[in-house]
């Protein structure tokens, strides 16, 4: 990014008075590193012919547009400098020759090429004479230098050669014009140029097309300087960042500039296995914050504090080279960000990516900027004039290929190979604040992106470190709102009206209720838009999930006569082979296909048994009538037959045989029928040599594969395209495809038993004769211990000490191994070809967890950032938060232990899931978590039988809008009123009070649950100001109150059960369970 940035804390002048002791530098740009004393130089000589021949190619080619119509090249490189700087003198050397050679003149002609240089530099450069004559017929002249010769007379001699080999006065001679000679030799040959007679001509152009398209070798240290990138911000910076703050510690910008050069510098301590030695940064790294930033190329650290105060803005950008191959990226952190913040960063976000999106082979290089200022100019078109004049450069050996820069003018084409660092930001943006160090903000987005051809979208190398709003907006003030509401309460006479004996705590309690309750009413509206939307749609459609049933006409036992067995004795036969029983009728052997059997009993009397046979019938209530009975409408059918027979042994048999061969073809049909309805999954592509394999042993699979034998561990191994799991046996496998998995989920043992992997699925799959949507791999981290003897053990048992020990350890190690293969497969699908499919392992948030009954058994419910999860107890619970319309919360009510949870899902032909039995301690963290996560929730005494409210709405959507859609369910104004029917400032009176709220709990119980109330909104607040100002007086008495109608509602239970009955059909009434539940922390 810096142009002429002196690097701090590099010792250059200790290094380059010795260059005859080292031939060249090390793969540096105006810089070198110290090397090992004894280490020769060597140049790659198949690089060196490849990289001659396409400069003579492309300079022949393009002699005219591009090259100036020079004859002749003549490139001096200037001797080394203690400032980072980018020449494309330098970068000719390191790209030819694979080092830079500081005070060196080279001089390309077409039959010959030139060198002047010192002693060392000629020594090394005379091995490239034969490869120059075979990559271009060219000879290689060296001229060298002695120590304390300024070099006038080898000058005259190559210029001699130059009007030798050209016979022409008239001659064209290119050189970089934008690069002033320093030092006495450059400065001299200058001159001799200058006075030679010779037409000077600039050939910046045709080395800026040379540089800009990357071969596969270069590319390849693009991508590594670009991992090593966004490494260093994902796992040094960014960390380092939230600790800063997190700890509230004072550190300066220059200090952490410092510290990330450091771990640039040193990969290891990121986890990079790159060479030190092959390692430099682009610039220094950049950080600022409080209101003062810089976005040009040239910006710097300054000395004050990191600023992390609400609504500020910390930008960081950091660069780094692998063997002189430049990479970039620059994220912005917002740090409790208002509304104006938060959408300037939304849009920049998406001008960012569609400027990347156009960077397609064919493309104008003016399209990218172009498709930013669009998005701008849609989004918010009042900030289009602090946007950036460019949206990035071309990037590679030099930090800035200012040819490629992508503004609105430039009119280059985009090529398959180009690198770019596509850079947008929005500059000094108000942020309508009172404090100086934020009023004033601005923001910058940067990554590396690779062209790729066949029309394909660019490859983005930094997109490792996220730049999505939920991972760079940072929360830490939780209360600055309610600080402000606190400000304006009521006061009396110039003194604020508060009753002496209220708590603090009560009014930050009550004030998050409120902002609760404002978030619900605005997501009450969108919900209703949103479902108003969709139902005019026509909704969501879905299928009853029944496979077609098989025709009688495809049962076929035997195709001819000739194929049935023949039987001495007219006694029942099973037909293992052909899955068919004989059965004597009339003397006959007649054949029945054992599918068409519907059940076989047996009975035994004295000593007759008696063999009863049921067959399936069309058009019975379980049998529906397939196309081939509708075809043959006349057909007799045989519905059932009775044998009787004096062999109970035979008897018994028979029935039994009949039976299990019905199991067993009822079971491969079922399979059957499963498999066919699968969706056909792609070819998992195996990880070849050149993909270091990541796989996790020793794993357990739920749901298991079939089969009596022994259950075996298997190995979970990531490939090109999916996972597969495959165990000792060759027929337990199983393939899971990247584009097939829904939701991935990485569950680290903590106070369970197992470590796992869990993979929510789009399609289903079999694994073995299952079919499944929910695969699982996970490893036992406790093993199963028996004391030997009935004692007791004391706590302080050596023994006992040292088996915890070990089990923690087994803990630790299994949660690691897991941790790094997650961190592996993230970086896999990290890659372009998986961007669409938005995979990332999803880690359960334990903290927000709460205990119910999903199913049959109780369970510890977790949510993580998109679903709602029990990955412990089968069957597994996955719910997709983004599939939920709304949420009811019922049996909610005073006295109640508990609660219940019905999820309605957008698709109203889906079931309503309900998890029952949650403890009400855990109420308030859940509405707290549901209201973070813009889930609109209700709340209700009783249970809904929710299939007829579903098949209504279905039935007549426009009905459900009119009446105002979900608002039947808000029940919320009535419960108050029920609850507070005195307004505040006259006191809370039991004797009035109770009375009314009875006569009111029974209307309500009698009348419907659809019922709503237009003064909801109004009720609540008239309700939060009462609770505000209740005394320790007060709130005795209403707990006494509450009491009592504890007792009275234990009294009613049977009559209101009866009433819920009557009232709502097949609703649930509310259970009575006597478990204890630990109050939870509230959510966060």
């Amino acid at each position: 990014m810096l142009h002429g940035m002196l690097r701090s804390g590099a010792a250059f002048f200790l290094l380059f008075p010795f260059w005859d002791a080292a031939p060249m530098a090390d793969h540096q740009n105006g810089s070198a590193k110290a090397s090992a004393s004894g280490i020769a130089y060597k140049i790659d000589l198949d690089n060196f012919r490849k990289r001659l021949k396409g400069f003579y190619s492309h300079w022949r080619e393009h002699k005219s547009e591009l090259w100036a119509a020079s004859d002749v090249v003549a490139i001096a490189t200037p001797p080394p400098s203690e400032d980072l700087r980018y020449l494309k003198s330098s970068a000719l050397n390191i790209w030819m020759l694979g080092y830079e050679f500081p005070e060196t003149i080279m001089v390309f002609m077409n039959r010959q090429i030139h060198f002047l240089c010192s002693q060392k530099k000629a020594n090394l450069l005379g091995t490239l004479k034969k490869s120059a004559k075979e990559a271009v017929s060219a000879d290689v002249v060296i001229h060298v230098k002695a120590k304390n010769d300024d070099g006038t007379g080898l000058m005259e001699e190559i210029l001699l050669a130059i009007r030798t080999q050209l016979k022409s006065d008239s001659v064209v001679i290119g050189y970089i014009a934008r690069e002033a000679p320093e030092g006495k030799l450059l400065e001299t040959w200058s001159e001799k140029l200058r006075s030679s007679g010779f037409q000077l001509s600039d050939v910046t152009n045709g080395f800026l097309e040379l540089f800009a398209v990357k071969d596969d070798s270069e590319l390849t240290c693009v991508k590594k300087a670009a991992y090593l990138t966004s490494s260093v911000m994902k796992y040094f910076v960014v960390p380092k960042l939230e600790k800063i703050i997190d700890e509230e510690n004072k550190v300066s910008h220059s200090s952490l500039m410092d510290d990330t050069e450091k771990v640039i510098l040193d990969p290891l301590k990121v986890k990079v296995k790159l060479k030190a030695e092959n390692v430099d940064i682009c610039y220094p790294p950049i950080f600022q914050s409080g209101g003062e930033f810089d976005l040009k190329p040239s910006a710097s650290s300054n000395d004050d504090d990191l600023y992390y105060d609400p609504t500020s803005v910390i930008l960081c950008a950091i660069g780094s080279r692998y063997n002189n191959y430049c990479s970039n990226v620059a994220r912005t952190f917002l740090i409790d960000a208002n509304p104006t913040q938060s959408k300037a960063y939304e849009v920049l976000l998406k001008a960012h990516d569609a400027a990347i999106a156009t960077l397609k082979s064919g493309n104008k290089v003016s399209a990218a900027y172009q498709a930013a200022v669009a998005v701008v100019e849609k989004e918010a078109p009042e900030i289009l004039l602090h946007l950036t004049k460019s949206a990035g450069t071309g990037i590679g050996l030099e930090f800035r290929e200012s040819g490629y820069s992508l503004n609105s003018k430039n009119d280059r084409v985009v090529k398959a190979g180009m690198v770019f660092n596509v850079s947008l930001g929005f500059q000094n943006l108000q942020a309508q604040t009172k404090n100086p160090k934020t009023e004033k903000f601005s923001l910058l987005l940067a990554d590396t992106v690779v062209v790729v051809g066949g029309g394909k979208p660019p490859e983005v190398l930094t997109q490792a470190c996220s730049k999505a709003v939920k991972d760079v907006a940072y929360s830490f003030n939780e209360d600055g709102e309610e600080d402000e509401r606190t400000k304006a309460k009521p006061e009396l006479n110039g003194e604020p009206l508060l009753s002496k004996a209220t708590l603090r705590s009560d009014h930050q309690e009550m004030s998050k209720e409120e902002l609760r309750r404002q978030h619900q009413a605005e997501l009450a509206r969108q919900k209703n838009e949103e479902t108003a939307r969709r139902l005019a749609g026509g909704g969501s459609a879905t299928g009853d999930g029944r496979g077609p049933a098989k025709a009688s006409s495809d049962l076929i036992a035997y195709k001819n006569v000739s194929d049935i067995p023949y039987s001495k004795e007219p006694v029942i036969q099973v037909d293992q082979k052909n899955e068919a029983i004989l059965l004597p009728i009339y003397g006959n052997m007649v054949p029945f296909h054992v599918a068409t059997v519907k059940s076989v009993t047996s009975h035994q009397d004295n000593r007759t048994s008696t063999i009863r046979i049921i067959f399936n019938v069309p058009g019975t209530p379980f049998t529906p009538h397939d196309a081939n009975s509708l075809k043959y409408q006349g057909a007799i059918y045989l519905k059932e037959i009775t044998f009787r027979s004096k062999d109970p042994r035979h008897s018994s048999e028979v029935v039994q045989q009949i039976k299990t061969l019905r199991r067993q073809v009822t079971s491969r049909e079922s399979e059957r029928a499963e498999r066919a309805t699968l969706v056909t999954q792609e070819k998992l592509q195996l990880a070849t040599n050149r993909m270091k394999l990541m796989r996790l042993p020793d794993l357990w699979i739920r749901p298991a594969f079939g089969g009596r034998g022994r259950k075996l561990t298997g190995t979970l191994e990531a490939h090109v395209n999916g996972f597969r799991y495959s165990t000792s046996r060759p027929d337990e496998r199983v393939d899971i495809m990247y584009g097939n998995i829904k939701h991935a989920f990485f569950q680290p043992a903590e106070r369970e038993m197992i470590t796992l992997l869990h993979f929510h699925l789009h399609n289903h799959i079999m694994v073995g004769n299952k079919k499944t949507k929910d695969v699982q791999f996970y490893v036992e981290v406790m093993d199963v211990v028996q004391t030997l003897g009935g004692s007791r053990r004391s706590a302080m048992d050596p023994d006992e000490i040292e088996e915890e020990q070990r089990e923690r350890d087994r803990k630790n190690r299994i949660n690691a191994d897991f941790q790094t293969f997650v961190t592996k497969v993230h970086d896999h699908w990290s890659q372009p070809q998986f961007k669409g499919l938005d995979l990332e392992f999803d880690q359960p948030l334990r903290e927000l967890g709460f205990h119910g009954v999903p199913h049959k058994s109780s369970a510890f419910i977790v949510p993580t950032s998109t679903c709602l999860v029990e990955l412990i107890e089968t069957p597994f619970l996955v719910i997709t938060l983004s599939e939920i319309e709304i949420v009811n919360l019922e049996r909610v009510g005073l006295g109640q232990k508990n609660f219940d949870m019905a999820i309605v899902f957008k698709d109203f032909k889906r079931d309503v899931l309900r998890i029952d039995s949650i403890p009400s301690s855990s109420l308030d963290s859940i509405k707290e978590w549901l209201d973070t996560t813009d889930l609109k929730y209700y709340e209700s005494r009783l249970n809904l039988n929710w299939r007829p409210i579903l098949k209504t709405i279905i039935d007549d959507p426009e009905k459900f809008i009119e009446d105002g859609g979900w608002e039947f369910l808000n029940l919320e104004a009535s419960d108050s009123d029920t609850d507070n029917s005195v307004e505040s400032d006259q006191g809370y009176e039991p004797s009035d009070a109770e009375p009314e709220s009875d006569s009111e709990d029974e209307d309500s119980e009698s009348e419907s649950l659809v019922e709503s109330d237009e003064d909801e909104e109004e009720d609540s607040e008239e309700d939060s100001e009462e609770e505000k100002g209740k005394t320790w007086e007060e709130l005795e008495r209403e707990a006494s109150n509450a009491d009592r109608e504890k007792g009275d509602e234990s009294d009613s239970e049977e009559e209101r059960r009866k009433r819920k009955t009557k009232s709502f059909g097949k609703s649930r009434a509310p259970e009575s369970r006597g478990a204890s539940f630990n109050k939870r922390p509230k959510l966060r």
